[in-house]
C-alpha cells in the first residue's frame, strides 16, 4: 500500500485552515464541509496536482465516510424526531421516491439514462451526515426547525440506503436480500434492546474508570460494535454505510447519562477531529473536474441532475405546511435536497457494474458537489434574512 507523507501532510493542513475560513467574518459564515471540498478540488489531481486521494489517504477518507454515518447515528435523537417529524420524514421521502422513479422512468424512456433504478435513488438522498456539522455548527440543530431538518435528512440517508440494498444486489436475489435485510434489522433491534438493558453499577463505575486511563475501553467498545455491524451488512450483501448508521443508533442507545456523554466527545473528537474531514477533502481530490468539461454531455447534464434532485426533494414540502413556519419552507427544502456521500457511492457502483455511464456518473456526483457548496448557504442566507424582519418588528413592539 502505498503511503505518501506529503499528501496526508496537505490534507491535515486544509482540515485546520477550513474551520479558520470558515470564520472569517465576511457577513457569512461558510459551512466548513463546503471549504474541505472546495480545497479538496483545488490541490486534488485534476486542478493543481498537490495531493490524491489514493493509497492511505484514500482508506483514511473511506474509514471517514463510515464514521461520519456512525456519529450520524448516535446524533440521531429518536426521542427529537419522533411521532410529527418522523412521520413527515417518512411520508415525505415516499413521494420523494414517487416522484423521482417517475423522472426517471422519463429520462430512460428519451435514452438520457442507462441506470433509472441508481439515478432515482440519488435524486431521494439527503446527506444528513453532511447537514448535521452545518446545523450544529449554525445553532440549528436543536431547534424545532432543525429537528425537522434531521427527521428528513435521516429518512432521505437511510431510506436510499435501504433501496439500494434491496435493489441493486448482484449477489442474491431480490427476494433473498429483502429476506437478509429483514434478519439484518432483527439482528439490530436484538443488539438494541441488549444495549437498553440494565447496566450494574459496577459495570458502569469500571468503564466509567478506564475512559480515563491508557485503555479506553468504553471507545474499543463503540469501534467494536462498528465494525462487528460492518461485516454484517458486508456478509448480507448490503451497504456498509447501512451498518454503520445502525452501530451509530445502538452506541447511543446504550451510552445514556453523564458517562455516556464523555464516551461521545471521544468519538467526536476521532470522527470530527481527524477521519471525517480526510473524507470531505478527499472526496474533492476525486472530483474530476477536467472529465466534466471535456464532455459536452455531462456539463449540461450537471445543472439538469441538480434540478431534478431539489425537485424531487422538494415535493415534500406540501406536508410541512402545518409544522414550519413560511419563512422556514424554503431553507428547509434546501436543506432536504443537500447531498454527497450517497451519490458518490452510487456513481461508483453504477460505473463498476456498466449501469452507468461514466459522464452521468460525473454529472451526478458533480451535482452533489454543487448542492453542499449552494444549498446549505442559500438556507443559512434565507433563515437570516427571514429573522431580520422578525427581529426589526419585536423590537418596535418591545419600543411601543
Amino acid at each position: 500500500m502505498e503511503f505518501n507523507g506529503a499528501a496526508l501532510f496537505i490534507t491535515a493542513f486544509i482540515a485546520v485552515l477550513a474551520p479558520l475560513i470558515s470564520e472569517i467574518p465576511i457577513g457569512l459564515r461558510l459551512p466548513m464541509v463546503v471549504v474541505e471540498v472546495g480545497l479538496g478540488i483545488l490541490v486534488g489531481p485534476h486542478v493543481l496536482g498537490w495531493a490524491s486521494p489514493t493509497g492511505m489517504l484514500g482508506i483514511l477518507g473511506y474509514l471517514g465516510l463510515i464514521f461520519l454515518f456512525f456519529l450520524c447515528g448516535m446524533e440521531l435523537d429518536f426521542e427529537a424526531i419522533r411521532g410529527k417529524p418522523l412521520k413527515l420524514a417518512v411520508t415525505g421521502w415516499g413521494l420523494s421516491v414517487v416522484v423521482a422513479f417517475a423522472l426517471s422512468a422519463l429520462l430512460y424512456r428519451t435514452h438520457f439514462i442507462q441506470a433509472p433504478l441508481l439515478i432515482a435513488v440519488a435524486l431521494t438522498t439527503t446527506g444528513v451526515g453532511t447537514l448535521m456539522p452545518i446545523l450544529r455548527d449554525s445553532g440549528e440543530l436543536g431547534t424545532r426547525f432543525g429537528t425537522y431538518v434531521v427527521a428528513a435528512g435521516a429518512m432521505g440517508e437511510f431510506g436510499p440506503i435501504v433501496l439500494l440494498s434491496v435493489l441493486l444486489t448482484r449477489e442474491h436475489t431480490r427476494w433473498i436480500q429483502t429476506a437478509l435485510m429483514l434478519f439484518f434489522v432483527l439482528l439490530a433491534l436484538l443488539a438494541a434492546g441488549i444495549a437498553l438493558l440494565p447496566k450494574p453499577p459496577r459495570i458502569i463505575s469500571f468503564l466509567a474508570d478506564t475512559m480515563n486511563s491508557t485503555s479506553q475501553l468504553p471507545v474499543r467498545i463503540a469501534i467494536l460494535v462498528l465494525a462487528f455491524l460492518i461485516a454484517i451488512a458486508e456478509k448480507f450483501g448490503l451497504d456498509l454505510i447501512l451498518g454503520a448508521f445502525t452501530a451509530g443508533m445502538i452506541v447511543s442507545l446504550g451510552s445514556k447519562g453523564i458517562h455516556g456523554a464523555k464516551l461521545v466527545h471521544r468519538l467526536e473528537a476521532i470522527g470530527y477531529g481527524f477521519l471525517i474531514p480526510m473524507f470531505f477533502v478527499a472526496s474533492g481530490m476525486h472530483f474530476d473536474i477536467h472529465a466534466l468539461f471535456a464532455s459536452p454531455r455531462a456539463l449540461w447534464r450537471l445543472p439538469l441532475f441538480l434540478v431534478l434532485m431539489f425537485v424531487a426533494r422538494s415535493v415534500p414540502i406540501v406536508f410541512y405546511r402545518y409544522e414550519l413556519a413560511k419563512e422556514d419552507r424554503i431553507p428547509f427544502v434546501f436543506y432536504s435536497a443537500t447531498s454527497l456521500p450517497l451519490l458518490i457511492a452510487i456513481a461508483e457502483i453504477g460505473v463498476q457494474t456498466g449501469r452507468m455511464l461514466p459522464d452521468n456518473a460525473a454529472a451526478i456526483v458533480g451535482a452533489g458537489m454543487l448542492s453542499i457548496l449552494l444549498f446549505p448557504i442559500t438556507a443559512l442566507l434565507s433563515r437570516r434574512y427571514a429573522s431580520v424582519p422578525t427581529a426589526i418588528a419585536t423590537t418596535r413592539i418591545q419600543e411601543e
